[in-house]
């Protein structure tokens, strides 16, 4: 008999923000993968260290940080073939999700490749975007308001539209994209709602205007720009 593939969201960084379901299923689990980059510790096993056994076999899944493209297809095949070996012995396998695992997480492409021939289960998490909101106590939308989701890589022509059609946004994956993006804002006259974080929930995050933001982001960093309505009552 197969075993289970769990895809398992710990949230954005703080282990308190880890659901019960998460915490109970990474402590009695045999079996842990997550991504790592190819230098440093990974993220998301640090997220759940103290709850990972000192007897669960581990595969960090090693994925290259760097602008340039890499070989990512190679990767997930690798992984894939490594994590479907436990499982056909009857093994369930926990992998270990920053944030949410759908919500532009790395477990969607495991997914992909593992889904249709075992047992799998998504244990949803705190999502990025939902985590910068709180820390930031800023409502993001209310009643019918829109709220779009935007990547910072994609081009200028695309963001600016974006954010011209939206009622409220999050830009994701700040990063190197900072000067672009806050220079579409200011164009749009949305300066004056929006909100920059990084490592929300983490003893580093910063909360602060985007008027006030430093000029360099980390990947870890979102913009938030809020509804006209967010106090909006029904």
């Amino acid at each position: 008999m197969s075993g289970t593939l769990y895809g398992i969201g710990l949230g954005p960084g703080d282990p308190e923000l880890m659901t019960l379901k998460a915490h109970r299923l990474i402590t009695s689990a045999n079996v842990v993968a997550y991504p790592a980059p190819d230098t440093g510790d990974s993220f998301a096993r640090s997220i759940a260290a103290q709850s990972i056994s000192d007897e669960a076999i581990e595969i960090p899944i090693v994925i290259p940080m760097r602008v340039e493209r890499f070989p990512a297809q190679t990767v997930y095949d690798e992984a894939a073939a490594a994590i479907s070996k436990h499982l056909d012995d009857g093994t369930d396998v926990v992998v270990l999700c920053e944030g949410d695992p759908f919500f532009y997480g790395s477990f969607m492409y495991l997914f992909g490749r593992l889904a249709e021939r075992h047992k799998t289960e998504i244990v949803p998490g705190v999502t990025s975007m939902t985590a910068c909101a709180g820390m930031a106590a800023r409502p993001l939308c209310a009643r019918n308001e829109i709220l779009t989701v935007i990547p910072a890589p994609v081009d200028e022509a695309l963001l600016r539209d974006r954010l011209q059609a939206s009622g409220a946004a999050v830009i994701m994956k700040v990063g190197r994209h900072l000067a672009k993006v806050r220079k579409i804002i200011d164009e749009l006259g949305l300066t004056g709602r929006a909100m920059y974080v990084s490592h929300a929930s983490l003893p580093q995050q910063t909360v602060t205007a985007l008027e006030n933001a430093p000029d360099k982001a980390p990947y870890f960093s979102m913009i938030l720009i809020g509804g006209t309505d967010p106090y909006a009552k029904s």
